[in-house]
């Protein structure tokens, strides 16, 4: 089995709390001051049966990022199949929304958009097999251990939007451009999925092709686009918003709009 170490303090207590790998042992620097969080890391360790070995804080520094004095080793990130997303039950009373990365590169926006999902309660998170960052410790870190929680899938996107679609998703790619609509005139109430494109072309054609249309955020200053993390963040908040003031639906089923 791969073995990778998660760093920092937040990453590290998620990946405890979530329970979803295999630990092997946890280091902890001598020089930690007393905190509640590093409190609650190793009370989960104990539950854990882990071991929890002191070190210096000089010798964490192989570690890629800021390790805050701690690392964890563990088993390789829990993807998730296809089926385990499309099958989970809803966890909260809206229908599901299903956040779609095409080819996202930097680990930064990768882990910024995985804690945004977490936090307005995703169903799940489809990214390409290849070409794009996979859910590394650098992306742990970057969302703040959020990416523990969350059921990620590496899939075919065309595909995968396909069988979204067949069980009565809407899918609309994340568009800077004027052929979207802006997010704000479009009806969420059914299941939803949004395509988010990587950093430099946005949604490739292929999958885009898929899609049932285009959404974009409206914007007013004088740079006319945002990166993945920040645009998608704020896709997302939009959709849980509009959701949440429960607005009246415009359309009937996929085959009648």
């Amino acid at each position: 089995m791969k073995h990778e170490w998660l760093y920092g303090r937040q990453a590290v207590r998620e990946a405890l709390r979530a329970n979803r790998r295999r630990f092997f042992r946890l280091l902890l620097a001598v020089e930690n001051r007393p905190k509640p969080v590093l409190d609650e890391i190793r009370e989960l360790a104990g539950r854990a049966d882990l071991a929890v070995d002191a070190c210096r804080r000089s010798d964490l520094q192989w570690l890629q990022g800021i390790h805050q004095g701690l690392a964890l080793e563990c088993g390789p990130y829990p993807y998730v199949e296809l089926g385990e997303v499309l099958d989970s039950p809803p966890e909260y009373e809206e229908p599901a929304c299903v956040l779609i990365l095409d080819q996202v590169q930097d680990p930064q926006n990768l882990g910024t958009l995985l804690r945004t999902a977490d936090a307005v309660g995703v169903t799940g998170v489809l990214i390409p097999t290849r070409r794009a960052a996979a859910v590394t410790p650098a992306v742990a870190h970057a969302s703040a251990g959020a990416s523990e929680h969350l059921k990620v899938a590496q899939v075919n996107l065309a595909q995968s939007i396909l069988r979204l679609k067949q069980q009565g998703f809407w899918v609309f790619g994340l568009d800077a451009g004027p052929e979207g609509v802006e997010i704000d005139e479009v009806d969420f109430s059914p299941p939803f999925a949004l395509v988010v494109g990587n950093e430099a072309e946005g949604v490739r054609n292929l999958v885009r092709r898929e899609c049932d249309g285009r959404v974009r955020i409206p914007m007013r200053g004088h740079v006319d686009s945002l990166n993945a993390g920040v645009a998608g963040s704020l896709a997302l908040y939009a959709i849980w918003h509009a959701r949440q003031r429960r607005r009246p639906s415009a359309g009937g089923d996929r085959a009648g709009a």
